[in-house]
């Protein structure tokens, strides 16, 4: 059975490596401070839906992701690893939403892409950790979904088995298709590039990009379809200009606290328990854990 598989990433700051410099005055991130990286969780989804196309000859895997043009960087990556293609849904209208106003631009974009069996995402993106695209996307599209999954057991009749993690165990649920997964970072981690996929794919560009190329380049992009990769905007998704970007998100910033941890002393400790056990207290004393 030839599945029509959808896998919803996100290109987002490398977060886990915070520095002064990492936030601004205002309390948001400073993207141009920090690189930009593939959603990590999102790879961990990416997995799950190479190997249903290996289990299923003559699937497609389509990566849709919603932010800047460059966002197409993290489709190529994808498709290095073994994804078909992906799309891009950028626009300028798109900007400022909230997690509300995200899935319904992405729901509207899964409903123009039109037939697909599965989609698959990342639990939550590390530089918003709300966890709630997903299963808002599922809800506006009218569909099931299962979060929390960390293995996809089996597929075939139309129903899919996941086993999902919980905080005191794991569970296997049963849902029929079309249906949205959502995967943890427990989950099998993403398969290495392909060195045959890079040299096939490494020329894949957007049209945002293609645009920047010379015509002898460009001429080797319009000879391989496969490395045209999509831009969708807004009216093309028909999204209601009223619940995308800022007019759709009722989100409201009350207050911003900048945290920026910095070493201000260290301490050496012997190989002694009670050095350790005093260094213990103080921590509870401060409220730094406990």
């Amino acid at each position: 059975m030839s599945l029509n598989i959808i896998v919803l990433a996100k290109q987002v700051p490398d977060t886990r490596n915070v520095g002064k410099d990492a936030m601004k005055e205002d309390g948001t991130i400073n993207r141009a401070a920090l690189p930009a990286i593939f959603n990590p969780e999102d790879l961990n989804a990416l997995e799950q839906a190479l190997r249903l196309k290996d289990a299923n000859p003559g699937s497609t895997v389509t990566l849709l992701t919603m932010g800047l043009p460059r966002a197409s960087e993290i489709i190529r990556e994808a498709m290095f690893r073994g994804a078909d293609g992906g799309i891009v849904l950028t626009d300028r209208v798109l900007g400022g939403a909230d997690t509300l106003a995200t899935s319904y631009s992405l729901a509207q974009a899964v409903k123009k892409f039109g037939n697909y069996d599965i989609i698959l995402g990342g639990r939550q993106a590390i530089d918003g950790d709300t966890a709630q695209v997903g299963p808002q996307i599922a809800e506006k599209l009218g569909i099931p979904q299962i979060t929390y999954a960390e293995d996809i057991l089996e597929l075939k009749d139309g129903h899919v088995v996941v086993k999902r993690r919980l905080e005191n165990g794991v569970e296997t649920v049963k849902a029929p298709l079309p249906c949205v997964v959502t995967v943890t970072g427990s989950a099998d981690a993403c398969r290495p590039r392909n060195a045959k996929r890079v040299m096939k794919y490494k020329r894949a560009v957007s049209p945002t990009e293609k645009a920047k190329l010379t015509p002898e380049q460009q001429a080797i992009v319009d000879a391989r379809p496969d490395l045209n990769l999509q831009e969708w905007s807004a009216a093309y998704v028909e999204a209601d200009p009223e619940q995308i970007g800022l007019p759709g998100s009722p989100t409201k910033v009350k207050a911003i606290e900048n945290v920026v941890f910095t070493a201000k002393e260290s301490l050496r400790l012997e190989d002694n328990d009670e050095q350790i056990e005093n260094l213990v207290k103080e921590l509870i004393a401060n409220h730094t854990i406990g």
